[in-house]
Protein backbone atom coordinates (compact mmCIF):
# COMPACT_ATOMS: atom_id res chain seq x y z
CA UNK A 1 0.00 0.00 0.00
CA UNK A 2 0.92 3.43 -0.93
CA UNK A 3 1.94 5.72 1.96
CA UNK A 4 -0.68 8.79 1.77
CA UNK A 5 -0.98 12.46 3.92
CA UNK A 6 -3.97 12.09 5.92
CA UNK A 7 -5.35 14.89 7.59
CA UNK A 8 -8.30 16.23 9.84
CA UNK A 9 -9.23 20.03 11.48
CA UNK A 10 -10.64 20.59 14.69
CA UNK A 11 -10.71 23.88 16.95
CA UNK A 12 -9.24 22.98 20.27
CA UNK A 13 -7.93 25.46 22.99
CA UNK A 14 -9.95 27.70 20.93
CA UNK A 15 -7.68 27.37 18.27
CA UNK A 16 -8.23 25.65 14.99
CA UNK A 17 -5.75 22.02 15.48
CA UNK A 18 -5.04 20.70 11.89
CA UNK A 19 -3.18 17.56 12.61
CA UNK A 20 -1.68 15.52 9.26
CA UNK A 21 -0.16 11.63 9.68
CA UNK A 22 1.29 10.22 6.70
CA UNK A 23 0.34 6.20 6.25
CA UNK A 24 -0.86 3.41 4.04
CA UNK A 25 -4.04 2.51 6.02
CA UNK A 26 -7.23 5.16 6.65
CA UNK A 27 -8.72 3.81 9.21
CA UNK A 28 -5.88 3.63 11.35
CA UNK A 29 -4.58 7.10 9.96
CA UNK A 30 -7.77 8.50 11.34
CA UNK A 31 -8.12 6.57 14.32
CA UNK A 32 -4.45 7.79 15.55
CA UNK A 33 -5.54 11.47 14.54
CA UNK A 34 -8.48 11.03 16.82
CA UNK A 35 -6.29 9.81 19.41
CA UNK A 36 -4.07 12.87 19.42
CA UNK A 37 -6.85 15.19 19.49
CA UNK A 38 -8.12 13.04 22.45
CA UNK A 39 -4.60 14.44 24.20
CA UNK A 40 -5.15 17.70 23.44
CA UNK A 41 -8.63 17.94 24.89
CA UNK A 42 -7.33 16.44 27.80
CA UNK A 43 -4.28 18.74 28.10
CA UNK A 44 -7.17 21.49 27.45
CA UNK A 45 -9.10 20.55 30.46
CA UNK A 46 -6.15 20.58 33.13
CA UNK A 47 -4.59 24.18 31.85
CA UNK A 48 -7.59 26.14 30.89
CA UNK A 49 -9.12 29.37 32.59
CA UNK A 50 -12.10 28.62 31.46
CA UNK A 51 -13.37 26.16 33.80
CA UNK A 52 -14.00 27.15 37.22
CA UNK A 53 -12.50 23.57 38.61
CA UNK A 54 -9.50 23.33 36.90
CA UNK A 55 -6.11 23.48 38.38
CA UNK A 56 -4.89 26.84 37.57
CA UNK A 57 -8.61 28.42 38.56
CA UNK A 58 -7.79 26.53 41.82
CA UNK A 59 -4.03 28.17 41.64
CA UNK A 60 -5.49 31.66 41.11
CA UNK A 61 -8.46 31.47 43.38
CA UNK A 62 -6.08 30.74 46.34
CA UNK A 63 -3.84 33.24 44.93
CA UNK A 64 -2.51 35.00 48.56
CA UNK A 65 -4.24 32.65 50.23
CA UNK A 66 -2.75 29.37 50.06
CA UNK A 67 -0.65 26.93 48.49
CA UNK A 68 -2.52 24.08 46.22
CA UNK A 69 -1.69 20.66 45.18
CA UNK A 70 -1.00 19.92 41.20
CA UNK A 71 -0.94 17.16 38.97
CA UNK A 72 3.11 16.75 38.51
CA UNK A 73 2.06 17.51 34.71
CA UNK A 74 0.81 20.84 35.78
CA UNK A 75 3.29 21.17 38.57
CA UNK A 76 6.22 20.42 35.71
CA UNK A 77 5.10 23.25 33.11
CA UNK A 78 5.00 26.02 35.59
CA UNK A 79 8.57 24.72 36.56
CA UNK A 80 9.55 25.05 32.88
CA UNK A 81 7.59 28.38 32.43
CA UNK A 82 9.32 29.87 35.44
CA UNK A 83 12.46 28.41 33.61
CA UNK A 84 11.68 30.21 30.47
CA UNK A 85 11.12 33.75 32.44
CA UNK A 86 14.31 33.76 34.08
CA UNK A 87 16.32 33.16 30.46
CA UNK A 88 13.75 36.18 29.03
CA UNK A 89 14.23 38.56 31.88
CA UNK A 90 10.65 38.38 32.71
CA UNK A 91 9.46 38.84 29.22
CA UNK A 92 7.86 35.88 28.97
CA UNK A 93 5.50 35.40 32.32
CA UNK A 94 2.63 33.31 33.14
CA UNK A 95 1.41 35.51 35.80
CA UNK A 96 0.25 38.04 32.93
CA UNK A 97 -3.50 36.68 34.20
CA UNK A 98 -3.62 39.66 36.60
CA UNK A 99 -3.61 42.13 33.83
CA UNK A 100 -7.73 42.41 33.26
CA UNK A 101 -9.71 43.09 30.44
CA UNK A 102 -11.16 46.33 31.90
CA UNK A 103 -7.45 48.06 30.64
CA UNK A 104 -7.03 45.70 27.43
CA UNK A 105 -9.82 44.35 25.05
CA UNK A 106 -8.67 43.36 21.95
CA UNK A 107 -12.47 42.53 20.41
CA UNK A 108 -11.75 46.20 18.19
CA UNK A 109 -14.54 47.81 20.11
CA UNK A 110 -11.23 49.58 21.91
CA UNK A 111 -11.32 53.51 21.16
CA UNK A 112 -8.79 54.98 23.47
CA UNK A 113 -5.73 53.66 25.11
CA UNK A 114 -5.60 52.97 29.13
CA UNK A 115 -3.42 55.74 30.34
CA UNK A 116 0.44 54.36 31.41
CA UNK A 117 0.08 54.89 34.74
CA UNK A 118 -3.59 53.13 35.79
CA UNK A 119 -1.29 50.29 33.10
CA UNK A 120 1.55 50.33 35.09
CA UNK A 121 -0.33 49.92 38.88
CA UNK A 122 -1.64 46.65 37.66
CA UNK A 123 1.34 45.19 36.25
CA UNK A 124 2.78 45.00 39.73
CA UNK A 125 0.74 41.44 40.21
CA UNK A 126 2.92 40.25 36.85
CA UNK A 127 6.06 39.04 38.96
CA UNK A 128 7.06 35.52 37.72
CA UNK A 129 9.19 35.26 41.18
CA UNK A 130 5.78 35.40 43.33
CA UNK A 131 5.04 32.28 42.63
CA UNK A 132 6.14 29.77 44.65
CA UNK A 133 6.94 26.29 44.11
CA UNK A 134 7.60 23.20 46.48
CA UNK A 135 8.31 19.85 44.35
CA UNK A 136 8.25 17.80 47.51
CA UNK A 137 4.49 18.44 48.04
CA UNK A 138 3.70 19.37 44.51
CA UNK A 139 2.50 23.09 45.35
CA UNK A 140 2.06 25.98 43.72
CA UNK A 141 1.58 29.36 45.79
CA UNK A 142 0.71 32.55 44.34
CA UNK A 143 1.81 35.31 46.57
CA UNK A 144 -0.17 38.27 45.90
CA UNK A 145 -3.67 38.34 46.10
CA UNK A 146 -5.06 38.82 42.55
CA UNK A 147 -2.97 37.32 41.00
CA UNK A 148 -3.60 35.29 38.50
CA UNK A 149 -1.35 32.71 35.75
CA UNK A 150 -2.49 31.36 32.28
CA UNK A 151 -0.80 29.34 29.83
CA UNK A 152 -1.88 31.30 26.70
CA UNK A 153 1.97 31.84 26.01
CA UNK A 154 2.94 28.37 26.28
CA UNK A 155 0.03 26.01 26.46
CA UNK A 156 -0.61 25.17 22.41
CA UNK A 157 3.04 24.13 21.95
CA UNK A 158 2.64 22.18 24.78
CA UNK A 159 -0.22 20.38 23.84
CA UNK A 160 1.58 20.11 19.77
CA UNK A 161 4.56 18.29 21.58
CA UNK A 162 1.95 16.05 23.70
CA UNK A 163 -0.04 15.34 20.53
CA UNK A 164 3.06 14.35 18.53
CA UNK A 165 4.58 11.88 21.35
CA UNK A 166 1.09 10.31 21.54
CA UNK A 167 1.31 9.59 17.49
CA UNK A 168 4.66 8.96 17.91
CA UNK A 169 4.15 6.13 20.79
CA UNK A 170 1.70 4.29 18.05
CA UNK A 171 4.42 4.37 15.27
CA UNK A 172 3.45 7.71 13.19
CA UNK A 173 6.87 7.95 11.48
CA UNK A 174 5.67 11.50 10.11
CA UNK A 175 2.91 14.01 10.59
CA UNK A 176 2.88 17.88 11.50
CA UNK A 177 0.93 19.32 14.43
CA UNK A 178 -0.18 22.59 13.41
CA UNK A 179 -1.75 24.78 16.30
CA UNK A 180 -2.99 27.84 14.68
CA UNK A 181 0.78 28.63 13.31
CA UNK A 182 2.60 26.74 15.87
CA UNK A 183 3.87 23.60 14.17
CA UNK A 184 5.77 20.53 15.06
CA UNK A 185 6.83 18.29 11.80
CA UNK A 186 8.49 14.95 11.82
CA UNK A 187 9.94 12.41 9.06
CA UNK A 188 8.98 13.56 5.70
CA UNK A 189 5.82 13.76 3.14
CA UNK A 190 4.34 10.74 1.52
CA UNK A 191 6.79 11.06 -1.28
CA UNK A 192 9.92 11.49 1.02
CA UNK A 193 10.79 14.80 0.55
CA UNK A 194 11.13 17.20 3.83
CA UNK A 195 8.22 19.13 4.65
CA UNK A 196 8.31 22.89 3.60
CA UNK A 197 6.56 25.17 5.85
CA UNK A 198 5.94 28.77 4.89
CA UNK A 199 6.59 31.57 7.70
CA UNK A 200 3.77 33.93 7.51
CA UNK A 201 3.48 37.51 5.53
CA UNK A 202 2.44 39.95 8.29
CA UNK A 203 0.72 42.39 5.84
CA UNK A 204 -1.11 39.27 4.05
CA UNK A 205 -0.99 36.52 6.60
CA UNK A 206 -2.50 33.77 3.77
CA UNK A 207 0.60 34.42 1.74
CA UNK A 208 3.99 33.04 2.70
CA UNK A 209 6.99 35.77 2.28
CA UNK A 210 9.22 32.70 2.91
CA UNK A 211 9.23 28.94 3.05
CA UNK A 212 11.90 26.50 4.91
CA UNK A 213 12.12 23.13 4.48
CA UNK A 214 11.48 21.12 7.63
CA UNK A 215 11.65 17.87 9.67
CA UNK A 216 11.86 17.01 13.51
CA UNK A 217 11.72 20.62 14.04
CA UNK A 218 9.10 22.82 15.76
CA UNK A 219 8.13 26.59 14.70
CA UNK A 220 6.02 28.85 16.28
CA UNK A 221 5.18 33.29 15.43
CA UNK A 222 3.84 35.61 17.11
CA UNK A 223 2.33 38.71 15.44
CA UNK A 224 0.37 41.24 15.44
CA UNK A 225 -1.16 40.82 12.27
CA UNK A 226 -4.37 38.80 13.42
CA UNK A 227 -5.39 40.38 16.99
CA UNK A 228 -4.78 44.18 17.28
CA UNK A 229 -6.32 47.27 17.89
CA UNK A 230 -6.16 50.50 16.08
CA UNK A 231 -6.61 53.64 18.11
CA UNK A 232 -5.61 57.32 16.32
CA UNK A 233 -4.75 55.51 12.90
CA UNK A 234 -1.73 53.25 14.86
CA UNK A 235 -1.81 49.75 15.18
CA UNK A 236 -1.29 48.13 18.49
CA UNK A 237 -0.55 44.32 19.21
CA UNK A 238 -2.49 42.58 21.62
CA UNK A 239 1.15 41.57 23.27
CA UNK A 240 1.45 43.25 26.11
CA UNK A 241 4.73 44.59 27.93
CA UNK A 242 4.66 42.39 31.16
CA UNK A 243 6.82 45.45 32.62
CA UNK A 244 4.82 48.53 31.67
CA UNK A 245 1.10 46.85 31.16
CA UNK A 246 1.48 48.21 27.24
CA UNK A 247 0.95 46.97 24.11
CA UNK A 248 3.84 46.48 21.86
CA UNK A 249 4.61 48.25 18.66
CA UNK A 250 7.46 48.25 16.05
CA UNK A 251 8.02 44.35 15.56
CA UNK A 252 5.15 42.49 13.54
CA UNK A 253 5.95 39.36 13.87
CA UNK A 254 8.74 37.00 15.37
CA UNK A 255 9.18 33.45 13.92
CA UNK A 256 10.93 31.34 15.92
CA UNK A 257 12.47 27.99 14.93
CA UNK A 258 13.94 24.79 17.58
CA UNK A 259 13.15 21.25 18.26
CA UNK A 260 10.61 21.60 20.67
CA UNK A 261 6.90 22.91 19.77
CA UNK A 262 6.78 24.38 23.72
CA UNK A 263 9.58 26.40 23.78
CA UNK A 264 9.23 27.72 20.12
CA UNK A 265 5.74 28.96 21.19
CA UNK A 266 7.20 30.14 24.92
CA UNK A 267 10.45 32.18 23.02
CA UNK A 268 8.00 33.95 20.08
CA UNK A 269 6.22 36.51 22.12
CA UNK A 270 9.40 37.57 24.46
CA UNK A 271 11.63 38.22 21.63
CA UNK A 272 8.53 40.75 20.24
CA UNK A 273 8.62 42.45 23.25
CA UNK A 274 12.27 42.76 23.66
CA UNK A 275 12.54 44.28 20.57
CA UNK A 276 14.93 43.36 17.48
CA UNK A 277 18.55 43.74 18.82
CA UNK A 278 17.90 42.57 22.60
CA UNK A 279 15.42 39.54 20.72
CA UNK A 280 18.54 38.75 18.58
CA UNK A 281 21.35 38.69 21.00
CA UNK A 282 19.94 36.77 23.53
CA UNK A 283 18.56 34.07 20.40
CA UNK A 284 22.33 34.23 19.55
CA UNK A 285 23.68 32.86 22.76
CA UNK A 286 21.08 30.19 23.23
CA UNK A 287 21.99 26.33 21.06
CA UNK A 288 19.08 25.43 18.62
CA UNK A 289 17.16 28.17 18.61
CA UNK A 290 16.88 30.29 15.81
CA UNK A 291 14.89 33.45 14.58
CA UNK A 292 12.79 35.57 11.98
CA UNK A 293 11.93 39.00 12.74
CA UNK A 294 10.10 41.30 10.48
CA UNK A 295 9.68 44.97 11.71
CA UNK A 296 7.38 47.20 11.10
CA UNK A 297 9.27 48.89 8.01
CA UNK A 298 9.45 45.34 6.70
CA UNK A 299 12.65 45.28 7.38
CA UNK A 300 13.83 41.36 8.09
CA UNK A 301 16.06 40.25 10.51
CA UNK A 302 17.81 36.72 11.35
CA UNK A 303 19.44 35.08 14.00
CA UNK A 304 23.23 33.75 12.69
CA UNK A 305 22.13 30.61 11.61
CA UNK A 306 19.04 30.92 9.53
CA UNK A 307 19.28 30.71 5.63
CA UNK A 308 15.98 32.24 3.91
CA UNK A 309 15.27 30.60 0.41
Amino acid sequence: MTAKEFRKTEKLMGNAFEITVVGADEVLAYQQIDSAIGEIKRIEQLFTTFKTDSQTNLINNNAGIQAVKVDEEVFNLIERSLRISRITNGFFDITYGGVDKSLWNFDRSMTRLPDAETAKKLVYLINYQNVILNRENSTVYLKEKGMRIGFGGIGKGYAAEMAKNVLQKQGVGSGIINASGDLTVWGTQADGKPWTIGIANPDQARLPFSYLNLTDTAIATSGNYEKYVKVGGKKYSHTINPKTGMPITGIKSVTVICPNAEIADAMATPISIMGVKAGLEMINQIHQIECIIIDDKNKIFTSKNINLI
